[in-house]
């Protein structure tokens, strides 16, 4: 990661770009699926790095910074959706005390403050928790919500109705309308008994479910449909403020939270008034060295502008208030001891290391795995079986190794395998990539199920009734153990199939017609349906609209593989010189002009093939497939001899049929705008391309003209 001052504008619009979209799953899988894939502190991270940027250059902020976002949208849930009556906001974040201290110091200057004059805040714990909005009219609870993406949420009314800590009605003189936010979570004790039971429970206890924490559990557990799985699960609340309302029962932060306190809504009871920022920083530290014996889980400490007038004087930025930050606490360590490193292979044959400690507790959670990532972090920790190692967990994610405190004593180095352990097969890594992959594909039973999904599905061979429970039946059986060829074999096993639950005569039957009628498929899907890495279905049609018959692919592949080994880089040939020569070379061997074809392709098709097991996978393949001669037919139309550009969600089909359709019709199918470009072709939510089309006047038009284009050409 370049430092700022060294980045130039594009490389920064181009970091912009990825972070956004980074951070924009990352709030998904946080917010919207309750499945977090990395660490607060490491999205923390994301966050700095693209506030850092955006202030650096200003005018390259784009429409959907992380700064413009809340939360994360619920267009997928299957609950009704809320509309806020005042969008719930984000909290902007801080990690050190001088960063509370310029917090304070910004207010002051907004609020053009004069030497004399004390700003009060309010300190609270911030509990880690899925955000909720209660709304109370004449005292009663008529509506319920998650925040969503904080101006649409999920109507959870049912459900928050069986929690306890959430009265039916407010006692006390409430005014008529009045929402209270505030956290649903879990307590500690509460999550390890319902995990316990959850086990018990379960017929089958190796596929039990297991929420990973507190917080998923308690998200899991009140965006149900179902509300009697709510009640079930011990929920709890507490409040930390406000939104819509009739009239306030004070003109504080701290006073109106002790009302909502005195209506029957618990409220955290580390709530403080503070009269300066030395005051919040003792508090922070207080609830710190406490912190992991909470009976619930928190990860720092909110402070707010006490005066409710000075708030509404510092009002809002875009997705946070100005009158309030989150003081967050550092990631929690401890020491052990890395008993064993093994191996796993994912689904698409990437070797993760995954080590095995003895187990520590860290913030109250015993930990016994830990990811290492991959090869290179091993190495950069220098981590072996028998190493101390301090673990960090930080957001309740999966802990990592952040040091290894006996890399000096003399012990053998780990050797990562570079052979896969489940199948044996080469496991290597890419020039440019950190990843080691196994190259087994179809034969390697830790890929094998993914594998024949990819096979058959729509964008491949796209054999229809041939979907995912049949082929995991078929695999459990043993009916596809020599990978797809076997497909095209099923025919044998016709009676112990009808024989099975589930399988009648005429679903069997209708099966192996749908198959039968794959026997002589397209090249280019064929090619792709292999699973082979960086070969898609566009880099599919362009291998075969140059080789034109696929069974000569094993030879070039081959050919790939001597012409590299023959042909380093010479004696102060530069970088770019040898990249060139490199790419002509491949392109002469492939037979192909297209611009996707390059290195990464060639080195793909050359691992694959010059593994035995694929070879052998390959030729049982084309025993019993015939795929003819790949002929690229095109029609006369008016894009004929032009360069065009999807962009935006594409509604009627995909990208790839898209770019199949301009191909068919004469034209090249671009990835970005230029002033090559003869026609833009945008679907909803097309951004930056669209701008920079209108900029150098092309011509753009929607899906439904696209479609007309297409039928016009016959």
């Amino acid at each position: 990661m370049k430092d700022m001052e060294s980045l130039t504008e594009a490389e920064a619009a181009n970091e912009l770009m990825r972070l956004a979209k980074q951070i924009a799953r990352h709030n998904k899988l946080y917010h919207a699926e309750d499945s977090p894939e990395i660490s607060d502190a490491d999205y923390d991270a994301l966050v700095r790095r693209n506030n850092a940027l955006e202030e650096a250059f200003p005018h390259l902020i784009r429409a959907d910074s992380p700064n413009v976002q809340v939360g994360a949208a619920v267009e997928a849930s299957p609950l009704a959706k809320v509309t806020h009556a005042q969008r719930m906001m984000s909290l902007d974040n801080a990690f050190a005390a001088e960063d509370v201290e310029e917090f304070a110091a910004r207010v002051r200057r907004f609020l053009n403050l004069g030497e004399g004059e004390t700003i009060a805040f309010t300190a609270e714990d911030k509990i880690d928790g899925l955000s909720c909005s209660l709304r109370y009219e004449k005292g009663k609870l008529v509506q319920a919500a998650t925040r969503g993406d904080g101006t649409v949420g999920e109507d959870v009314t049912a459900n928050v109705r069986t929690i306890a800590d959430i009265p039916q009605n407010l006692t006390g003189d409430a005014p008529d309308v009045f929402e209270i936010r505030g956290e649903v979570y879990m307590a500690k004790a509460d999550f390890a008994a319902l995990n316990a039971r959850l086990l018990t429970e379960a017929d089958d206890p190796e596929k039990a479910r297991q929420f990973a924490n507190p917080r998923n559990a308690a998200a899991g557990s009140l965006r149900q449909k179902d509300a009697a799985v709510t009640a079930s699960r011990p929920l709890r609340f507490l409040a930390h403020g406000w939104g819509e309302v009739s009239a306030l029962p004070a003109d504080t932060q701290y006073a109106v939270m002790k009302a909502i306190e005195s209506w029957g809504v618990p409220v955290s009871p580390r709530l403080r008034r503070c009269g300066d920022v030395a005051e919040l920083l003792d508090h922070y530290r207080a609830i710190e060295a406490e912190r992991a014996d909470l009976p619930y889980d928190i990860d720092g400490v909110v402070y707010k502008v006490d005066r409710l007038d000075w708030q509404e004087r510092l009002g809002f930025v875009t997705r946070a208030p100005r009158w309030a930050i989150a003081h967050k606490f550092p990631a929690e360590r401890a020491q052990t001891t890395l008993e064993a490193i093994d191996i796993q292979v994912g689904r698409t044959g990437k070797l993760t290391p995954v080590g095995r400690l003895t187990p520590v507790t860290v913030g109250g959670v015993v930990v016994s795995n830990v990811t290492l990532h991959n090869r290179d972090e091993i190495g950069r920790l220098g981590v072996r079986p028998g190493d101390r190692v301090v673990i960090q967990r930080a957001g309740d994610v999966i802990p990592q190794v952040v040091e290894n405190l006996t890399r000096d004593e003399q012990r053998a180095p780990f050797v990562f395998p570079d052979h896969c352990p489940v199948c044996g097969s080469e496991a290597v890594a890419e020039e440019g990539e950190v990843d080691v992959r196994c190259t087994g594909g179809l034969i390697c039973n830790a890929q094998k199920f993914e594998r024949l999904r990819h096979f058959v599905s729509r964008g491949a061979l796209d054999i229809e009734g041939l979907g995912e429970k049949s082929i995991a039946e078929f695999l459990a059986l043993g009916w596809l153990d020599k990978g797809p060829a076997d497909i095209f074999r099923l025919h044998r096993h016709r009676d112990e199939l009808i024989a099975r639950e589930g399988w009648k005569e005429k679903s069997v039957d209708n099966l192996f017609a749908a198959i039968e009628a794959k026997r002589q498929p397209d090249a280019a899907r064929l090619l792709f349906g292999l699973g082979i890495r960086h070969i898609g279905a566009v880099t599919a049609r362009d291998l075969m609209k140059g080789l034109g018959d696929i069974a000569r692919l094993p030879d070039k592949a081959a050919e790939l593989n001597a012409w590299i080994a023959a042909n380093p880089r010479e004696d102060g040939e530069s970088d770019g010189k040898y990249a060139a020569r490199k790419l002509d070379a491949i392109k002469a061997i492939l037979e192909v002009r297209a611009d996707g074809i390059g290195p990464a392709v060639a080195e793909a098709l050359g691992d694959f093939f010059h593994e035995p097991h694929n070879r052998a996978l390959w030729d049982d393949l084309l025993c019993e497939v015939s795929p003819p001669p790949y002929i690229v037919e095109t029609r006369d139309s008016e894009v004929s001899g032009k360069t065009v550009v999807f962009t935006g969600k594409l509604e009627t089909m995909s990208r790839d049929e898209a770019k199949a359709q301009a191909e068919a019709l004469g034209a090249k199918a671009a990835g970005s705008v230029s002033a090559k470009t003869d026609l833009v072709v945008a679907g909803p939510g097309a951004g930056s391309k669209l701008k920079q089309a209108a900029a150098l006047g092309i011509r753009v038009i929607d899906e439904a003209e696209w479609a007309a284009i297409v039928a016009a050409a016959g």
